[in-house]
């Protein structure tokens, strides 16, 4: 039975009668019982990340009377993430995430410790703050993050309970305990940037987060409890749009760079290198591997002052009818059996809702020989933004 890394014995904390009654059902529960939730109140869990994943699973958390809950959060509230972010409430938009997820959270339940990290989680700073917990609860949206948390908890010795979402599909285990694999054993190797839209870009079922981050808190409460058989060496998979569930066997690499028999991961390294990721583009950068960059003021000026461009749009067809800059709709995965629609005459500007579609397209054009070819930097949103707010953002 797996249970949290045990640290220096000490006596466990008593509980008042107010938290006696607060948490009589699980009293009620054998294996769960006063010596269990005195456990829960011991426990120290860090939540990296308060979004999709970290709403339900901080909330449940919290009352199940976790005694500490870090939360880890850079982001703010923005109205697009109501959709699935349910600790935010319309109030919170543009309010930190991590002082609004505080504010529910003790609402919910009084008697436990918040410890807020207002920071983005990096090389620099995982280490020094995993070591004051004892399971780390992974619910980010990003390969680079996914292996720094990865790593850290590896160095470290700390469980990490492993979510992630993508539009109907989810997947939890539990990664980087002694006995079982971790994350670098089930993807060594990152996929190629731009392979696997985000959620920002391809879409997430509002409710599957709340899924999958109540099984991320119940994978961490029968950690601390040492209760049933915890997702360790076990991949969980949700398909939320039929309701079913899978499970994948894992099995600990003795190769594995991070967790096997002779590990070449003894620090924290520069993760979004090693995702291929490159480095973010200052204000006025002209090239992102050799496509052109154009702003949505720049691209609007010229286009007043009567340059004739063909703007591309390369997003799927359902995105077009919900904003559209009256661009010539091509999708990104039909650009190259589409090319001769293309006017040639013209300098062609191409844009997707952020820019990373319109990035790769821009590129597979100019290997197919296209010369005058350029991106709009920051796609639809940055015209919604910053050119016309009319349009809408989504």
């Amino acid at each position: 039975m797996a249970t949290m890394t045990e640290g220096p014995v000490t006596a466990l904390p008593s509980l008042s009668n107010e938290e006696i009654a607060r948490y009589s059902r699980h009293l009620l529960l054998p294996e769960v019982g006063m010596e269990g939730q005195q456990k829960l109140k011991a426990a120290r869990v860090l939540c990296v990340g308060t979004g999709g994943l970290g709403s339900p699973m901080a909330f449940y958390l919290a009352a199940a009377g976790i005694g500490t809950l870090g939360l880890v959060d850079f982001d703010v509230v923005d109205s697009s993430n109501l959709q699935r972010q349910i600790i935010h409430s319309t109030k919170d938009v543009g309010r930190l995430k991590i002082d609004s997820a505080e504010e529910k959270l003790l609402a919910l339940n009084p008697y436990m410790k918040i410890v807020k990290y207002n920071t983005l989680l990096s090389s620099a700073n995982a280490l020094e703050i995993f070591k004051d917990f004892d399971i780390v609860a992974d619910g980010t949206d990003n390969f680079p993050t996914r292996y720094l948390v990865n790593d850290a908890c590896v160095l470290s010795g700390k469980p990490n309970v492993y979510g992630s979402i993508f539009r109907f599909e989810g997947q939890a285990s539990i990664f980087a305990t002694e006995e079982g694999p971790c994350y670098r054993c089930l993807y060594p190797e990152p996929p190629p940037p731009g392979l696997v839209p985000s959620c920002a870009e391809g879409g997430v079922l509002g409710i599957l987060p709340g899924l999958v981050g109540v099984m991320q808190a119940t994978e961490v409460i029968k950690l601390i409890l040492g209760q049933g058989e915890p997702l360790i060496g076990r991949l969980l998979l949700v398909d939320s749009l039929n309701m079913r569930f899978r499970e994948l066997k894992l099995r600990k690499n003795p190769d594995c760079p991070a967790c096997g028999t002779h590990p070449t991961v003894t620090e924290l390294i520069d993760y979004e290198q090693f995702c291929g990721i490159p480095p973010a583009v200052q204000p006025g950068a002209a090239l992102i591997n050799g496509v052109p960059q154009i702003s949505v003021t720049e691209f609007k000026q010229q286009r007043d002052a009567g340059k004739d461009y063909f703007l591309l749009d390369v997003r799927e067809p359902h995105e077009f009818k919900i904003a559209n800059l009256g661009g010539y709709l091509i999708p990104l995965g039909e650009i190259q059996k589409r090319v001769s629609e293309l006017d040639t005459s013209r300098e062609i500007v191409v844009h997707c809702k952020m820019g990373g579609r319109s990035q790769q397209a821009a590129e597979a054009l100019q290997k197919l020989g296209f010369k005058k070819v350029q991106n709009l930097a920051g796609g639809i949103q940055a015209w919604s933004e910053k050119v016309d707010p009319a349009v809408p953002r989504y």
